[in-house]
């Protein structure tokens, strides 16, 4: 290291000498004027704001930097995930020493120790476990996750704190920012959503670029690159194992069983997807095999480059010194920035979508044909790139189905019923889904003789 722990931890400094010009001189060319008074009472209000950080990978480590050395004094962080050796290389709050504790709690620690007068409270267990009540308490949350289905959860957990009057006015002090960073390789994005002045991530989501679906029928019979061996021995072989011991030691049968759960972090699992896979691509004549694709595929790891978490926890970090003290307007509202060829951003508004699940006005309208099977319907939710719902409930003056595994033998028999039996045209429907936290789906479906939906799947099979 540059320098010794031990040596900087004595150095007398005054961490915010920096930011004391920033809060307490005039600033009429950034500031928003109706909310930021310079002075040392705006100095003082930034520490007591509370920050709620999600995540405390490559950068969450770097968001709990930059917040504890901006003047943020309250910070609290959840993680469920404990340091791995290849955890160290861009996680610099953890050391070897830590190799199998948890990271909420051990950066929190490293935190504290470094930057005297900072509190950090950590949290281990999921985001969904926590009440309303805890959120409530933060001003600001920001999300370092590495999946979308947290990150709406999150949102939508938000947005539903939001109070509204009788007049349908909001409360402005129930707004919670949530300002998401997320990267990918060379490239990220910082994103600051403010609901009901601006979109949600829910906005957006339909502009994901979707994974890259392979036909099952090209996996089971053509593989053509080392991926499709993979998928196939992951997707398939492995549901027809019916023991498992180690990589060497196993039994298989020629039907699918699903007796064994594949856990993507065990090695044995992962090297007997390997070696399946490496006997399927010899039989092809395919190359290529090895453990790291191996978990690249099953895992779907993207490379994390340092430089990249780096640049976009520091645009999280600055938007939320911003909304704290009002010094600078925030961020409008999207950022982005792709560094494979030199270093490109850029900046525009997302804007908000009326027909958006969670902070839209108007429901979901589908155009299905009276004949439509409830079950068909609750394919489509999921298959719908707008919704990807999981494992929706639903119900208008009738229950349709409900996903929950006390109830839903009690509803099976609905499955296979047509729509135009149990709703009316044109009757609104309520849908519910994990995907959408507490904050429930509002879904219009008017019938249209025709307008039969086709399930992805079988599009995939008459493709092929």
């Amino acid at each position: 290291r540059v320098f010794e722990e031990e040596s900087f931890s004595t150095i007398n400094m005054d961490r915010d000498a920096s930011l004391r010009p920033l809060l307490t001189r005039p600033t009429k060319a950034f500031a928003v004027p109706s909310m930021f008074t310079p002075g040392d009472e705006a100095f003082e209000n930034l520490r007591t704001k509370k920050v709620l950080v999600v995540g405390a990978g490559g950068l969450g480590c770097e968001i709990l930097k930059n917040l504890a050395l901006s003047g943020i004094k309250n910070i609290e962080v959840i993680d469920l995930d404990t340091i791995d050796l290849s955890n160290l290389n861009r996680q610099f709050l953890f050391r070897h020493d830590d190799i199998g504790r948890g990271k909420a709690e051990t950066a929190a620690a490293f935190i504290m120790n470094r930057c005297k007068g900072v509190t950090v409270i950590p949290h281990k267990k999921p985001i969904q476990k926590f009440p309303d009540s805890f959120y409530r308490k933060f001003d600001i949350v920001i999300a370092g996750l590495d999946n979308v289905e947290a990150r709406r959860w999150l949102n939508s957990t938000l947005v539903n704190l939001i109070k509204y009057d009788e007049d349908g006015d909001f409360d402005p002090s129930t707004i919670i920012p949530l300002i998401d960073g997320g990267t990918e390789g060379f490239k990220g994005q910082a994103r600051v959503f403010i609901p009901p002045f601006s979109s949600c991530y829910e906005c957006s989501f339909g502009t994901l670029t979707p994974p890259t679906a392979v036909a099952m029928c090209t996996i089971r019979n053509t593989p053509r690159i080392p991926e499709h061996c993979i998928m196939y021995v992951s997707q398939v072989l492995w549901h027809k194992l019916t023991s498992f011991t180690s990589a060497d030691e196993y039994s298989l049968s020629t039907e699918e069983t699903n007796a064994i759960e594949l856990d993507t972090d065990n090695e044995q699992h992962l090297l007997w997807i390997r070696d399946r896979s490496i006997e399927r691509a010899n039989e092809f004549g395919i190359k290529g095999v090895d453990l790291f694709l191996t978990m690249q595929v099953v895992k779907n790891i993207i490379p994390a480059i340092a430089s990249t978490n780096a640049l976009i926890s520091a645009a999280c970090a600055n938007e939320a010194f911003k909304i704290a003290t009002w010094s600078s307007h925030q961020l409008n509202n999207y950022f982005m920035y792709m560094g494979h060829d030199g270093t490109y951003s850029r900046t525009f508004p997302f804007e908000k979508r009326d027909d958006c699940l969670v902070c839209g006005s108007k429901p979901t309208t589908y155009r299905l044909d009276p004949s439509t099977t409830v079950k068909l319907l609750i394919t489509k939710l999921i298959e719908d790139p707008k919704t990807k719902l999981k494992s929706p409930s639903i119900q208008g003056e009738k229950v349709l189905f409900m996903s929950n595994p006390v109830l839903s033998a009690v509803y099976q028999p609905n499955l296979q019923k047509e729509i135009s039996s149990m709703i009316t045209d044109g009757e609104q429907l309520i849908i519910t889904d994990v995907s959408l936290g507490r904050r429930p789906m509002k879904l219009v479906v008017e019938f249209e003789v025709g307008a039969i939906y086709i399930p992805i799947s079988e599009t995939e099979e008459a493709d092929s």
